[in-house]
């Protein structure tokens, strides 16, 4: 028997999902070891042999793929723990990083400063050269500036060096020649090329990239290496594949030196995950949410196609490199609650974790959480929270709720465990409408698919927020993430700058081919290093596009043909159709001209992925996995009432029920109210309607 492993490393709960040859999976979630991820991945490799019988040798010679989402690199850019890094950049210029695009964040708000820039200035250092847009040498780069700079890298005991020099992507020359440099006097630096990294315009967007992955290179290069290290003194020998924040798998050597695009790299699968499950009830437009114990993630997905934003941030400092787009917010099983200076309840972004945890859990933790306000509401059991493995101190919960909410507000426990569970329905619903509403689309249209050890409990009450009609609750939803990461491709993203009108006259058809030849030979020759073969790769092209006189671009999806016949009419009427439903209008009609301002190219390495079983049809009763009854607390009515409790884990296909009810599993629960009706599909997932 062989078997394939996803592993996504959350803040509370590292999950994992084991599926054998025959497809048939296995979850897991152990907590988290955030002083070190490893120990928990091994642990959770540990359970999984004792589950099959074998010992860990054994088990993980069997192991043939074990694809892995890390928050390692998210975690250190979030507090801060990044590596010491220098930077070296175009005279005249060291000061981009904290002057950012000079554009106000909170545009009424003064008091709203920037966060420090990751390079404090005296390690920001200016070297002299200059190239201008069009890739002439204006000034010879000194590389006395570059060997100063690595001496006063030296004393201050720095670990990573960024090269970021002016309009590197048009010729990277000067970049190189400082590069070969740093490698010759620090050869153990992390070094981090803009040219490399991210060839294109916007200075303070290429440096704050650079700077970025230089900053979290050496924490992903150190980690990635102790865990191959003891996955191969374990006795694994098969393939070890990282997850990205683009959507796609890579290999530990080729993520080490793109360390930057691994900073959304667990949400990042969810998105993968649900095109999967929703293909299967032929679904194409629907909303992705993961609540787990620290934080809820939110993606879109239209047409089956997830949103790629080229313009995301990271704890506030920019990163252009190609990134789903995921709204993250700190609420999560783990979200403390806390009162602020009005008197008003408030949820997260502090979480408990997995140390100490919720009140509950028993580990010493005293902060009330969202978990505890469910343990008090009936949703938990806390005899059965994580299949038994770990019981729920209930009277830690009321303690903590009494004494830090109830009390201070004057209200009884019941209603201040309510407020906690509703303020966190709130907040979710309002992380859902950012990815949604702002962008031009009606939540009450797509299909919510609901991930993560907790968000089952809340998936109705969110859904109930934003009126959409129909929850699908896949089966492995609690570890959602690791189950996309087996049905993940290897992806790899490449960007050229062409800065011209979009019009026959100005484009240079034969520099357009060129460009979209090279991009496609790097990425073949990226998806040849890592096997695979010819018939297994694909090459999917877009243009940055925006109207002339306009700041930012639109990315549009085009085929390869229509770059490389310059099909103008195509580019631009897929460009006023992208304005058209991102913003409102185009400017078609007017005649305003359109510019091209990148050429993107993502190189997709399809993989193979485990198939989706089919279960037996058992009819429509439910009532041999009926486990019992308990008070449960019912949002619409304000109080408790006795509702029946099902073991989720004995239900399957055909099987239907109405709400008010509670379906607990393993690791995960569902509330279902008395408002919707709940049925399972023939691959085990629940599918939750309103009841007309």
């Amino acid at each position: 028997m062989t078997y394939k492993i996803g592993v996504d490393v959350g803040g509370t709960f590292t999950d994992f999902l084991v599926m054998d040859e025959r497809g048939r999976p296995g979850v897991f979630k152990i907590l988290s070891t955030p002083e070190d991820p490893s120990a928990a991945v091994m642990r959770g490799l540990e359970a999984m042999a004792e589950a099959s019988g074998l010992d860990p040798a054994s088990f993980l010679s069997r192991v043939e793929l074990i694809v892995h989402g890390t928050t390692v690199t998210t975690n250190a850019v979030l507090t801060g723990s990044v590596a010491g890094t220098g930077l070296l950049t175009t005279r005249g210029f060291r000061d981009a990083l904290q002057m950012r695009r000079g554009i106000r964040e909170e545009l009424y708000n003064n008091r709203y400063f920037p966060p420090p820039p990751i390079v404090p200035r005296h390690l920001r250092i200016p070297v002299t050269e200059r190239t201008d847009h069009a890739g002439r040498k204006v000034t010879e780069i000194d590389l006395g500036d570059v060997e100063k700079g690595v001496e006063a890298f030296k004393k201050s005991g720095i670990e990573a060096v960024a090269v970021c020099f002016m309009h590197a992507y048009a010729d990277p020359g000067n970049e190189t020649l400082a590069a070969e440099t740093v490698r010759r006097l620090m050869p153990d630096a992390y070094l981090s090329v803009s040219s490399k990294i991210l060839p294109q315009v916007r200075f303070y967007d290429r440096v704050s990239t650079t700077v970025l992955n230089a900053a979290v290179g050496p924490i992903l290069s150190r980690y990635l290496s102790n865990l191959t290290r003891k996955l191969q003194e374990g006795g694994f020998k098969g393939i070890l594949l990282i997850m990205q924040s683009n959507g796609g798998v890579t290999s530990p050597e080729v993520v080490t030196e793109l360390a930057a695009s691994t900073l959304l790299s667990g949400p990042a699968a969810a998105p993968i995950a649900g095109i999967a499950y929703t293909s299967l009830h032929g679904e194409r437009d629907f909303i992705t949410i993961d609540m787990g114990g620290t934080s809820f993630d939110a993606a879109l997905i239209k047409d089956c196609e997830p949103i790629v934003t080229t313009d995301g941030k990271v704890n506030r400092y920019a990163l252009a490199l190609p990134m789903m787009e995921i709204n993250t917010i700190g609420a999560g099983g783990g979200s403390i609650a806390w009162i602020d200076e009005g008197g008003l309840i408030k949820m997260g972004p502090k979480s408990a974790g997995a140390n100490p945890g919720p009140a509950c859990y028993g580990l010493g933790g005293t902060e009330p959480t969202c978990s505890d306000a469910n343990l008090v509401l009936g949703y938990l059991n806390e005899d059965y929270f994580a299949g038994g493995r770990m019981r729920l101190v209930r009277r830690s919960s009321e303690k903590a709720i009494g004494e830090k909410v109830a009390s201070p507000l004057g209200m009884d426990l019941v209603s201040a465990a309510y407020g906690m569970c509703h303020i966190m329905n709130v907040n979710m619903a309002s992380a859902i409408r950012e990815i949604s509403v702002q962008r031009g689309f009606d939540p009450r249209e797509f299909l919510l698919v609901c991930a993560g050890g907790a968000g089952p409990i809340h998936a109705a009450m969110i859904a109930a927020e934003l009126e959409i009609p129909r929850i699908l609750i896949p089966k492995e939803s609690s570890i959602f993430c690791a189950a996309g990461m087996l049905l993940s491709d290897l992806k790899h993203d490449f960007v050229r700058t062409y800065h011209t009108l979009l019009s026959g006259n100005a484009v240079a058809t034969s520099r357009l081919r060129s460009l979209a030849k090279e991009l496609r030979v790097e990425g073949e020759e990226v998806l040849a290093r890592e096997g695979i073969p010819p018939d297994r790769r694909l090459c999917r092209f877009s243009l940055d596009v925006r109207y002339v006189r306009q700041y930012h671009e639109v990315t549009v999806a085009v085929d390869e043909e229509a770059i490389t016949c310059f099909r103008e009419r195509e580019i631009k009427d897929a460009f006023h159709r992208q304005h058209d439903r991102l913003y409102g209008y185009s400017l078609k009609e007017e005649g305003t001209e359109v510019e091209l301002v990148n050429i993107r190219m993502t190189a997709v390495g399809l993989t193979e992925k485990p198939a989706f079983r089919k279960e037996e049809y058992r009819g429509p009763d439910p009532g041999g996995c009926l486990k019992g009854r308990r008070a449960v607390f019912i949002p619409s009515r304000m109080d408790f009432r006795e509702v029946p409790v099902y073991d989720g884990n004995r239900m399957g296909h055909g099987h239907r029920l109405a709400g008010p009810a509670v379906i607990e599993q393993v690791n995960t629960t569902i509330f279902v109210p008395p408002e919707y009706e709940i049925a399972c599909d023939e691959y085990g997932s629940y599918l939750m309607t309103v009841c007309h």
